[in-house]
Parts: structure tokens; sequence; C-alpha cells
């Protein structure tokens, strides 16, 4: 059984930052990756970014690049999503989630999720 229980979400000022944790706990994997996702009130779950634990290879949505950056800490076990320039639509659920693959999917085919953390940006 693995748990993942994200932090850091809050309110924030457009143009703003926010960083994001994910600490991970019980079944260690040999390879894995993990990934962000994020869920706007009436809008469907998108990808945000993800992140190979091992190699750390990354990918991001084409409205985060430049923006955000997802890093671990192996020593921690512990995933993270540094959020710059924080825009209103940026606002939503944020999610992490772990896959028993070497790839990252960016259409939600994970085995394990965390309960999400709310972030705010307001105008």
């Amino acid at each position: 059984q693995v748990q993942l229980v994200e932090s850091g979400g809050g309110l924030v000022q457009a143009g703003g930052a926010l960083r994001l944790s994910c600490a991970v706990s019980g079944r260690t994997f040999s390879r894995y990756t993990m990934g962000w996702f994020r869920q706007a009130p009436g809008k469907e779950r998108e990808f945000v970014g993800g992140i190979s634990w091992i190699a750390a290879r990354t990918s991001y949505a084409d409205s985060v690049k430049g923006r955000f950056t997802c890093s671990r800490d192996s020593a921690k076990n512990t995933l993270y999503l540094q959020m710059n320039s924080l825009k209103p639509e940026d606002t939503a659920v944020y999610y992490c989630a772990a896959r028993e693959s070497p790839a990252i999917s960016t259409t939600g085919v994970y085995d394990y999720w965390g309960q999400g953390t709310q972030v705010t940006v307001s105008s």
C-alpha cells in the first residue's frame, strides 16, 4: 500500500508563487513515475506535470511550461511542484499521483492518488 499526502496549497495573489509537496509513504518501487494533476470547478481533471523518480525526466502541460517545475527529493521521499508567476486560471485542487511505470502518463493512468490540496489565485 502506498500513501500520498499533498500539502502547501493556499491563497496567493496573481504573479506570486507556491510550492506544493507530496509525501510518499508505504511501499516503495524500484522504478516509477510521479505526476501532478489539477481540477478546477466545473472542469475535467488535467495533467500539469510529471517526473520519473530515478532519472528525473520531466514533462509539462503547455499551459504551465516555464512557470511550474517538478522535482523530487529521494532522501525525503517527497515530490514537489514549484509554481511561479501564478495566474487566476491556475486555481484548482491539485493532486499528486504515482505510477508503477517508467513512462509519465498525461491521461491520468496512475496507481495511487493523494487527496488533493487547494490552490487559489486571486486577481
